[in-house]
């Protein structure tokens, strides 16, 4: 009879443990689906603005779309090409200001400390690579190829270069007419600060506000001649013809190879950035998650849009830094 009852004992036991591990099993599965979704991306929502220069603007524009679409579907991404001054301006605002400004310079002295006078911290995001790039119309052959010297000359007040023929004895003695985007863009000031060294562009200069306004009136002037970003050049080469520039060691074709900081077309090479409003990013989680996704496809999206990718482990060590934000 005591065998009987302890027999039944051990079977109650050994039910009830059988019950808890089920039980245990159990939890511990739905904690792992609980632990599992948290390392997702989270499903987010809002907006997010972003302004500034309309040399970035193919990039950020590419790069918004992608995100829309394969990331965050709920989340708005609205890209503007104000300039990079311009979207300096509206960056830097106490309240409502935008959540990135693309640029393509650095950000000046007078903007970062407008920027700590309103405790607005930022963030600047190296994306890409550049080239100023020089074009003429379809229909020019004896500008094809020039002297970084004579790019030069041909945009500088001083040099006196009024008719192609200044430029060489034999060029057509017709005008130049030259071209390039205004001073709210930052390709005007690095090519102001960084090619003319901070002298006067010739007073004829036709400078405007839109790149594709400066594609066209290139495209419908034979003695034209205009700067702006390798990215707007090569895909407008229907319209357009790309200036080959010769350093000193022979004529240099601005494309994905030799826009580089050490590469045959470097004295032209120019880094392009995003700034982000590091107090939005915090506020924000779709802004931060934004600033975090540009960085891991910035090489993907720079070489689809004409900039030349930044090295792997330099885009790698941004998206860490951007990662302990959170």
């Amino acid at each position: 009879m005591k065998r009987l009852k302890f027999l039944g004992l051990a079977m109650i036991t050994i039910t009830m443990l059988i019950l808890a591990a089920c039980g245990n099993e159990k939890s511990t599965g739905e904690d792992e689906t609980k632990t599992g979704s948290d390392t997702e991306s989270a499903e987010l929502e809002g907006s997010v603005v972003i302004d500034g220069s309309g040399t970035v603007y193919p990039f950020m524009s590419k790069m918004a779309e992608n995100y829309m679409t394969n990331e965050q579907e709920n989340v708005s991404v609205e890209v503007s090409r104000a300039g990079t001054s311009a979207g300096f301006k509206k960056f830097l605002v106490e309240e409502g200001g935008t959540d990135f400004n693309d640029a393509s310079r650095q950000i000046k002295d007078e903007e970062a400390a407008t920027a700590e006078d309103l405790g607005i911290e930022v963030k600047e995001l190296k994306v890409a690579l550049d080239g100023l790039t020089f074009v003429v119309h379809p229909d020019n052959d004896w500008a094809e190829e020039l002297t970084q010297q004579e790019v030069i000359d041909i945009f500088l007040a001083s040099a006196g270069k009024k008719n192609w023929s200044d430029v060489r004895s034999d060029f057509p003695n017709e005008p130049i007419k030259t071209y390039g985007p205004n001073e709210n863009h930052g390709t005007y000031e690095f090519f102001w600060e960084n090619i003319l060294d901070e002298q006067d562009l010739v007073a004829e200069a036709n400078l405007q506000q839109e790149y594709s306004t400066l594609v066209d009136l290139v495209s419908k002037d034979k003695n034209a001649i205009a700067f702006f970003g390798y990215g707007y050049a090569v895909n407008n080469k229907d319209k357009v013809k790309i200036v080959k520039v010769d350093f000193g060691n022979g004529p240099v074709e601005p494309n994905l190879d030799t826009i580089s900081e050490d590469g045959d077309y470097a004295p032209f090479t120019r880094p392009v950035f995003t700034y982000l409003n590091v107090n939005m990013a915090k506020e924000k989680a779709q802004v931060l998650d934004y600033a975090i996704y540009t960085m891991k496809n910035a090489a993907d999206v720079a070489s689809e849009t004409g900039f030349a990718p930044l090295p792997e482990e330099e885009l790698n060590a941004v998206v860490e830094e951007l990662e302990a934000l959170k």
